[in-house]
């Protein structure tokens, strides 16, 4: 979800009402994103990173995504969509930590999307705390399966993560920028020069038409084509 900042500096608005319009994005593509096939959706909404950011925009974007979870959780359960938010935990306020948990309870039915928020997300920070639980387990060289599962621990997933098929980046940012690096191994990427807040659902849809015409390999080769029939 990249471009909030931009777009308010080129109406000449603090960086905050950029966030503030990126809410109406998510809301048109969580509304979008059943009716073009998609199941999980992951949204990169405050990186590890983003603390770096001077404080009052930190203090703005956190306000934002409890206002978001608050105001959004009895649409989500109607429309059945379940709400998840992966990353840490301890070092964002207690109200936000609050509302994650009463949204996550209140939609845990949902079962025609699975949204899913990353917070105070990294995934190095992920991978390093998977591997030392993995470590400290003492049953030997960890499997893909066990090493999933204690990602899947580390940022709060629920279950072990699901490869993710189609990363899209917007903003024009061409780079992964510490998000799901382990679900994204086969990932089909796809750059967008739109800015986050003007992203809608028609982006979305031709994001996932170029996605239908790539062809995924998987480290294998392409299909032969069939034979040619000899009958005559």
């Amino acid at each position: 979800m990249d471009g909030n900042g931009r777009w308010a500096e080129h109406r000449g608005l603090p960086r905050p009402a950029g966030h503030r319009a990126g809410v109406g994005a998510v809301r048109r593509v969580v509304r979008a994103a059943p009716g073009l096939g998609i199941a999980t959706l992951t949204l990169y909404a405050f990186s590890a990173d983003n603390w770096a950011r001077p404080e009052p925009e930190v203090r703005a974007l956190l306000f934002l995504l409890g206002e978001y979870l608050r105001g959004e959780t009895d649409a989500c359960a109607r429309e059945g969509v379940r709400l998840r938010v992966i990353g840490r935990r301890d070092r964002i306020p207690v109200t936000l930590a609050e509302a994650i948990v009463a949204a996550e309870c209140r939609t845990a039915a949902g079962t025609r999307l699975e949204l899913r928020i990353a917070v105070d997300y990294a995934a190095r920070d992920v991978l390093v705390a998977a591997a030392r639980a993995c470590a400290g387990e003492g049953e030997g060289a960890p499997t893909r399966e066990r090493f999933a599962s204690a990602i899947a621990a580390a940022c709060h997933a629920g279950d072990a993560p699901a490869d993710v098929d189609l990363l899209v980046r917007t903003g024009g940012e061409q780079r992964l920028s510490d998000f799901l690096l382990w679900e994204c191994a086969y990932a089909e990427l796809y750059f967008s020069r739109a800015l986050w807040p003007d992203f809608d659902a028609e982006h979305l849809a031709i994001a996932i038409a170029e996605f239908h015409r790539r062809e995924r390999r998987f480290g294998g080769l392409s299909e032969p084509p069939p034979a040619a029939d000899a009958a005559s």
